[in-house]
């Protein structure tokens, strides 16, 4: 009996639900293990939400108007407001209150042991192995959601916004445009994350539609410009990472540790207004020609469920200062898509198959980067990529390239083209991971485009 007795106990204290977390832990090896786990909600192989995800998202329902934290699983959304009291590891038990809260911007700031610990809480409560929820009829009538029901929010309150230009591919594409091939890349490119500071107030959620903005143009090169409704409308393929916690004023954020800074991942569309830019942005850069709208995904996707997908960081030559360098692999295998939708048309065009892993400077890099003045980032904070382009001319990751810069027509299916977007288009973005029977999904990211404001 005694000995049947400690055998109990070694079991029970080496099963994975009650492993330590250890901190800035971002091991492959722990997430895959995830994937032998299976939920007690059901749903099919492709789903973009099955228990290896867990993306957390701000939500809210007809029968309840506050927003409240949410992690989707099939085609349900768990209240975490419902569920807190699970959440009694080391971490959590004394924080519980962030998961009643309207953003998610208190549970960003906790920390990477505390996302970790929530995750393994997470995912322990909806396996088939765990009876505390999946047996509790009363509660899981609560706290589970239908998908198709809820209205999402943003998931933060986003105080400021930064952009990049981290893709090679896209930056050498507009190089060779207005420079030529010769002066393609900036003598800066290679050497630093190229990016400018966003307006966070016109950051909307996938769904809101997106009016055309009013702007200064030069519609024939040398003439006065005119005002009037930009011409040359476009997306721009994007993701973006939330920060989470911050950093003192004055002190940088190191490269090595700058993954324990970053919260999680979204799909971005950063519109682009091409014809106004190119009229305003000599000396400063972009100004009303992105800051009228910035389309995210509603689900933020964590780096501990993207650990799984880790892949090689982009080669950089020339070799990178010492406060950038990092050997740890900080890319991703994201597969990324843009869809074309007309007002017109019965079913979208897919005119964009990009990935992620084309981008040169990686997220660690760019915080680090964004950090090394002593520049504060606050919890909520978004960083996003810049413009996704790959080699292959259907990678391309924004208009301007698709159509090189208005040259050539970009086919739609039912024989319509473009060469930007026009009125009554809606722009759809997609992104996944794909697992050993397994998808990690990002959702969509979505905008139509309305007429621009009348009588201005």
């Amino acid at each position: 009996m005694v000995l049947l007795i400690i055998l109990l106990f070694v079991v029970f204290i080496s099963s994975p639900a009650h492993l330590p977390v250890r901190q800035g832990d971002f091991s492959i090896s722990a997430q895959k293990s995830a994937a032998k786990m299976k939920s007690f909600v059901s749903y099919s192989s492709d789903c973009e939400f099955p228990i290896e995800n867990l993306p957390y998202g701000v939500f809210s329902t007809a029968d309840n108007s506050t927003p409240r934290i949410g992690v989707a699983i099939g085609d349900q959304v768990l209240d975490l407001s419902v569920v807190k009291h699970f959440f009694d590891g080391p971490h959590l038990r004394d924080n519980q209150t962030v998961f009643q809260q309207s953003t998610l911007n208190s549970f960003m700031g906790l920390g990477h042991s505390a996302w970790a610990e929530a995750r393994q809480v997470l995912q322990r409560l909806l396996s088939v192995e765990d009876q505390r929820l999946q047996s509790d009829a009363n509660l899981r009538s609560k706290a589970f959601v239908p998908l198709a029901s809820v209205t999402m929010h943003l998931p933060a309150n986003i105080g400021d916004y930064t952009d990049f230009y981290s893709s090679i591919h896209h930056a050498t594409n507009v190089g060779i445009m207005f420079r030529g091939k010769e002066n393609a890349l900036m003598p800066n490119w290679k050497h630093l994350p190229v990016g400018y500071h966003g307006r966070a107030s016109s950051i909307v959620i996938s769904g809101t539609p997106v009016r055309r903005p009013l702007g200064q143009t030069v519609p024939v090169e040398g003439e006065p410009p005119v005002f009037g409704p930009c011409r040359l409308l476009d997306f721009e393929l994007e993701m973006g990472f939330f920060v989470g916690p911050g950093n003192n004023l004055g002190e940088p954020i190191p490269v090595e540790k700058a993954h324990e800074h970053i919260f999680g991942f979204v799909l971005v569309n950063d519109w682009s207004a091409r014809d106004i830019q190119k009229w305003e942005y000599v000396p400063l850069g972009p100004f009303l020609a992105k800051n009228f709208a910035t389309t995210i995904s509603p689900w933020v996707i964590t780096t501990l469920a993207l650990s799984q997908f880790t892949v090689p960081n982009f080669p950089q030559d020339p070799e990178p200062l010492s406060y950038l360098k990092h050997s740890d692999p900080f890319n991703f295998d994201i597969s990324l898509e843009v869809d074309i939708k007309p007002a017109d048309a019965a079913i979208p065009s897919t005119v964009v198959r990009s990935n992620y892993r084309h981008l040169y400077w990686t997220a660690k890099q760019q915080l680090a980067h964004h950090s090394v003045t002593g520049c504060n980032l606050r919890p909520g904070d978004l960083l996003a990529s810049g413009t996704i382009s790959g080699e292959e001319p259907d990678s391309f990751g924004s208009m301007l390239e698709l159509s090189w810069k208005g040259t050539k027509q970009v086919q739609l299916i039912g024989g319509s083209t473009r060469k930007f977007i026009q009125d009554g288009d809606e722009v759809i973005m997609r992104g996944f991971c794909q697992g050993e029977g397994f998808r990690v999904g990002f959702g969509s990211c979505a905008g139509k485009v309305l007429p621009a404001c009348p009588g201005v």
